[in-house]
């Protein structure tokens, strides 16, 4: 992923409310429009660096069980 898309897509979302976060996931997976699948990644990857290894253990087991169906 390119770090211009990286860059643009925390100013569009820096100083947001975490109701607002919520709102941009929902939506975003609600249209299911590849195009904002980098925006998701972003996402996680900024989640999973500021996760601890509990947490981030307990989200790839739940991940592993939600592709096993």
């Amino acid at each position: 992923m390119n770090f211009q898309i990286r860059d643009a897509i925390t100013a569009n979302v820096q100083g947001d409310s975490a109701n607002e976060f919520r709102d941009t996931v929902e939506d975003a997976i609600s249209r299911g429009e590849e195009h904002l699948l980098p925006g998701l990644g972003v996402f996680l990857e900024k989640w999973w660096k500021a996760s601890s290894a509990a947490e981030q253990e307990a989200f790839t087991e739940k991940l592993s069980k939600a592709f096993q169906s």
